[in-house]
């Protein structure tokens, strides 16, 4: 409806949200209906810098989405025409190029305003932007990667986390945002490994529900990506296929996602780009519609990942046009085409039932009726007239980004040099982790995603370097040699680095990745790696440092894990910070010095040699096992869980409520966790079940339940686990999830490689069949031993 008009009956705000779709359905032409499935992203024609267009040159296109190049230089259309009859979603306006709050809320009133004045029914459109690491826009505040979101194993921290970033996106007059990432890692080499939370689906499910429900809390659309098994391509190789038959991916992959939606209540889903045994997700209607939604009862809208339609005829080649392309996504369940309309177009009418037309313009119309855009006093000044209030990295956006980093860097071993002496006079930080800021933050940053192509702006946030953050802390004289960069094969800065290490008392080596996208970084979207070595010449760096004989503290920043079995044993310490956003200098530097008390745990193990790398924890005996049939050892060099403090930790009086319990019943496992040393500190209690035998191979142990517990010197609490036999349930030979009766081995301490408490179960009675409504979660208690 324009303005000036008599409100619609479908404006009224009292009459239930279905009524109002059906009688708004019922007022729009199917050319309108189906311009409501499709986007536009005016910031895909964007230039690189100057007045020239973006190159087509791959070695020079900076590109933030894949092939965004090949898509701008085809042509698009203007916003006006691309919204005549209305449009679904507007596409990354503040998240292309950088500017101003007040530059871009005066671009989404323009953009809505054209949108409003180009349909017949006034219907305004939802505005997405990326949220990764923090609301992916010039001037915000960026937080950890959500690698290391996963390594303070702390859900609420993450909540807390995401209502911040949802804050400012919602004053912003943003309605979605596409994150959390849900993919569970499968390989390392992965370049996307840094955008996920980790190995394992408990821990990514219950932080990546706890990330959605942070967002929804202030009002934006969470879209959980990408559906599904993306993670577990073929040689880790970006949007290649994946060979993975269903049974692991209703097991390890797809959990996390019906957590994130029955726990979290998801509003959205994206798509994967990959194809699973040769169906791209994009058009399987067995993933998104009969899981998705038969299964697990979403109610939400699917959007495509950027140009994954018109990849089903480009990339995938199971369509021989754009309007094929969309037709096959739109009949398996994608509802909304994302960042630009080209498969979705009114190609679509006449070939496809005007039913599946209605089934998913009904699914976006109830979400904007939801989020007030119908409601008849809503307007696009309206939707920003907050926004010159907003302070996009606010000290207390900051203090959160600090606590996040504090939290998440992780002591794999403090060796015989951590903490840092306060005597020490001089000391040496190598390496090119320490004075470049950008490595502290992952592709999906503004300054690492879009940046790059703006050259002479800044990074637009003050990010301090690890070596100004030292200079603080430590009384000592800090001498700084880069030694090389992150990548290429110049080995001249060398000498200085031995040099300047060989004098000091002790050398702190900062090495690690640089994210990027698309060959444009060692970490990032379509930054994959062919093996687990240190990119560049950073191994030769480390390996001149360890023989002059000064103490090397090695730090490695990097979003994934790095084979470290030639250093560890020889260096003084290892320290491992997953990309910990804007404030990571000063967590590391405190973690070093003992400021802060490090108690952050992999969630992802750590391999001992670049090449023939262990999988993730979670394999079955002939996977996980150095058995002897075979002479590569799987064990890794720091297992899943991992991490150390400066205080010690002692988990014992494992308590478990029954030995048998019948198939649909449920018991407890407790343990005593005590500090036995002299400062407080956070343990991490986890507890691991392994099924002894059943009819399909099982991993060896899998995560179950964790809880991160404070303690102050002396003291002990009880931790209490209340596991349901639902979570024991596996995909049988018959694709049936079961639960099984038989022997469950209980585990329980510190790491997968720690787990001092051990016990059974058995589970009685007959073979029974998890329902729709199945136990997902394993609720924890801790009190006072």
């Amino acid at each position: 409806m324009t303005e000036g008009q008599a409100p619609q009956p479908w404006q009224d705000p009292a009459v239930p949200v279905p009524e109002r779709v059906r009688l708004l359905l019922a007022a729009m032409t199917v050319e309108e209906k189906v311009a409501q499935l499709g986007s536009r992203w005016v910031g895909n024609d964007m230039q690189d810098s100057g007045d020239e267009a973006p190159s087509t040159d791959p070695e020079e296109t900076l590109n933030v989405a894949p092939m965004q190049d090949v898509f701008a230089a085809s042509g698009t259309v203007p916003l006006s025409e691309a919204s005549r009859n209305g449009l679904g979603h507007l596409t990354r306006v503040y998240g292309s190029v950088p500017m101003t709050v007040e530059e871009g809320a005066a671009e989404i009133i323009r953009q809505q305003r054209v949108v409003l004045g180009n349909s017949r029914l006034g219907i305004p459109a939802i505005v997405h932007e990326e949220c990764l690491t923090g609301f992916t826009s010039f001037g915000a505040t960026v937080y950890p990667a959500a690698i290391a979101w996963g390594a303070t194993f702390d859900p609420e921290l993450v909540e807390r986390m995401a209502a911040s970033i949802g804050r400012d996106m919602a004053a912003l007059g943003i309605h979605q945002g596409l994150s959390p990432v849900l993919d569970v890692v499968r390989d390392y080499r992965w370049g996307r490994v840094e955008e996920t939370i980790g190995e394992d689906p408990y821990l990514v499910a219950l932080l990546g529900a706890g990330y959605v429900r942070g967002l929804q809390s202030a009002g934006v659309l969470a879209t959980l990506k990408h559906f599904a098994g993306y993670s577990a391509s073929r040689g880790a190789r970006n949007h290649g296929p994946v060979s993975m038959g269903r049974r692991e991916l209703l097991d390890v992959i797809l959990p996390t996602f019906e957590t994130a939606i029955r726990e979290g209540g998801a509003a959205s889903v994206m798509n994967s780009y990959s194809d699973v045994d040769g169906v791209p997700a994009g058009a399987d209607p067995w993933l998104l519609t009969e899981v998705l939604r038969e299964q697990w009862g979403f109610t939400g809208t699917v959007v495509s990942d950027y140009w994954a339609v018109p990849f089903l005829a480009t990339m995938h080649r199971i369509a021989d046009t754009m309007d094929d392309a969309g037709l096959q996504a739109l009949a398996a369940g994608i509802d909304v085409e994302l960042p630009d309309t080209l498969g979705f177009g009114e190609g679509l009418i006449g070939k496809v039932p005007e039913e599946l037309i209605d089934r998913a313009a009904g699914r976006l119309l109830t979400q904007k009726i939801e989020l007030g855009l119908l409601d008849p006093d809503w307007t696009p000044e309206g939707s920003v007239a907050n926004a010159g209030q907003v302070d996009l990295d606010s000290p207390a956006n900051r203090a959160l980004a600090r606590e996040m980093a504090d939290k998440s860097v992780i002591l794999l071993d403090p060796g015989s040099s951590l903490p840092l002496d306060p005597e020490l006079r001089k000391v040496a930080v190598v390496g090119p982790a320490a004075a470049d800021p950008r490595t502290f933050m992952g592709c999906y940053a503004f300054p690492n995603h879009v940046l790059p192509r703006y050259p002479g702006v800044g990074l637009g946030i003050a990010v301090p370097t690890a070596v100004d953050a030292l200079r603080q802390e430590l009384a000592a004289d800090v001498v700084h040699q880069p030694g090389c960069a992150v990548t290429g094969d110049d080995r001249s800065g060398f000498a200085a680095a031995v040099e300047a290490a060989r004098n000091a008392d002790v050398c702190i080596a900062m090495v690690g990745d640089l994210a990027g996208l698309f060959g444009h970084g060692t970490s990032g979207e379509g930054c994959d790696a062919d093996e687990l070595r240190l990119p560049g010449v950073q191994a030769e760096l480390l390996e001149e440092l360890l023989n002059t004989g000064t103490p090397v503290v090695v730090v490695v920043v990097s979003g994934r894990p790095y084979a470290l079995g030639e250093v560890a044993g020889r260096a003084a310490a290892l320290v491992q910070a997953f990309m910990p956003g804007e404030e990571g200098a000063s967590a590391i530097a405190g973690v070093l010095t003992g400021r802060v008390q490090p108690g952050a745990k992999l969630p992802v193990q750590i391999p001992k040699t670049p090449g023939g790398q262990p999988g993730t924890y979670l394999q079955p005996v002939l996977g996980a096992e150095n058995s002897g049939v075979s002479n590569l050892d799987p064990t890794p060099l720091f297992p899943f869980g991992h991490g150390r403090s400066y205080t010690t930790f002692e988990v014992d009086d494992l308590r478990i409520s029954e030995a048998r319990v019948p198939t649909d019943g449920e018991f407890t496992v407790t343990v005593r966790v005590r500090n036995t040393g002299e400062r407080a500190g956070d343990e991490v209690v986890q507890l691991y079940l392994r099924d002894v035998i059943a009819q399909v191979t099982r991993p060896v142990k899998q995560l179950t339940g964790f809880a991160r517990v404070p303690l102050e010197p002396g003291e002990a609490k009880d931790v209490r686990f209340h596991v349901h036999t639902d979570r024991t349930a596996f995909t049988a030979r018959d694709l049936r999830r079961i639960v099984e009766p038989g022997e469950l081995e209980i585990m329980v301490g510190t790491s997968a490689g720690d787990l001092p408490c051990r016990g059974s179960v058995t589970l009685t009675g007959a073979i029974r069949e998890t329902g729709r409504n199945r136990v997902l979660l394993t609720p924890v208690e801790v009190e006072k031993a």
